[in-house]
């Protein structure tokens, strides 16, 4: 059962690679690049370092852990040495722009990586992968780490440049070992698949878990299914529930809606079984078919729920409408009274309805 919300997580730019439930998603290119990190846009100062930790040598583990202007209403104008972060933060893309173009000419590095992002998100300008790469590849020359993140994002999905996943690596690891965390995951998956870097799923866990120690909910999810197959470590069914249980915390669906299942069949941790619905719930509501369906089960056997035909009718039809198969469901459905039948399905529709208004336009 694959889930459509699972990404290869290059923001500007996804190529969607989905991962499958309880199937190793950790295997192959199944897990998600991130490609955007909070230091990219400086909020305060162009100058302001990433989170340091230790430096570590070459190869070594990484270190363990603890619009355009024209439509923006009229803003506090901008100056000073943060000007262009201000006029970003405020959505005055071109006068953003304008401003970082002269910070670069000055030789301040992360003023390219503003001028990448801008380029990259077609922020005010037209979408131009080539300019984006260019620009993070100076930032990346001149030290900027979030500039150095982005080329290596750029050159491992081949986004604006010849796809190289070796270089891609080397610029990854340059910036882990700052202690970048995004860029700790990345390195993690590439030795995981043996692709830019050798093969080593022991290196593999050791920078994914120092992400997910970090608080990135991907990496907690891929962390726990290390744990689960012992790919990398040896394998602990306890600690996988644990880190499965902090990424569906952060609300990634396809760990709520793994966690859910896991705390159905018994291995999740014990405190965590009155979430089952509440998971299932939030995994439905953002799109996962299987939780959907899970949902109608839920309903129609009184788990940890009140039972209710109807609203296990409701979450049959949501399901199946998003492609979801299930022959069982169907016939439950079919031999409920037409007007609980025709309760269920006003529902369904409502709740689809209230669901794209809440996606916006």
């Amino acid at each position: 059962m694959k889930h459509s919300q699972c990404k290869l997580l290059v923001r500007f730019g996804a190529a969607a690679l989905c991962v499958q439930a309880f199937a190793s998603p950790l295997a192959a290119e199944s897990s998600s690049w991130f490609s955007r990190d909070s230091t990219t846009v400086p909020k305060s100062t162009p100058s302001r370092p990433p989170q340091s930790v230790p430096p570590a040598s070459h190869e070594q583990a990484p270190p363990s852990a603890s619009g355009t202007d024209k439509n923006v209403p009229s803003m506090a104008p901008v100056s000073g040495d943060n000007a262009a972060y201000m006029a970003f933060d405020q959505g005055q893309y071109l006068t953003a722009l304008k401003l970082a173009r002269e910070a670069a000419k000055r030789g301040e590095p992360q003023a390219y990586t503003l001028i990448g992002r801008i380029y990259a998100d077609g922020l005010g300008v037209p979408k131009d992968n080539s300019k984006a790469y260019e620009n993070f590849a100076k930032a990346a020359e001149l030290g900027d780490i979030a500039g150095t993140f982005a080329a290596g994002v750029a050159l491992a999905d081949g986004r604006g440049v010849k796809k190289n996943r070796k270089v891609a690596a080397e610029l990854f690891e340059k910036a882990a070992l700052t202690g970048h965390a995004e860029a700790n995951y990345n390195l993690g998956l590439l030795f995981l698949k043996g692709d830019g870097k050798p093969k080593n799923p022991i290196r593999a866990f050791q920078h994914i878990q120092y992400a997910a120690q970090k608080g990135l909910a991907q990496a907690q999810y891929d962390v726990a299914e290390l744990y689960r197959t012992g790919t990398g470590t040896e394998a602990n069914a306890l600690e996988a529930a644990r880190w499965l249980s902090r990424a569906a915390e952060q609300g990634l669906p396809v760990a709520e809606y793994d966690y859910a299942v896991r705390l159905l069949q018994g291995f999740g941790l014990k405190k965590d079984e009155s979430k089952i619905p509440v998971l299932m719930q939030a995994a439905a509501d953002k799109g996962i078919a299987g939780a959907q369906n899970r949902m109608a089960y839920l309903f129609l056997d009184g788990i940890k729920v009140k039972k209710d035909p109807v609203e296990a009718a409701k979450w049959r039809l949501i399901a199946q409408k998003h492609g979801f198969e299930d022959k069982t469901l169907d016939a439950m459905v079919a031999k409920l009274p037409r007007a609980e039948r025709q309760k269920a399905q006003k529902e369904a529709s409502a709740w689809t309805d209230q669901i794209r208004v809440g996606e916006g336009p």
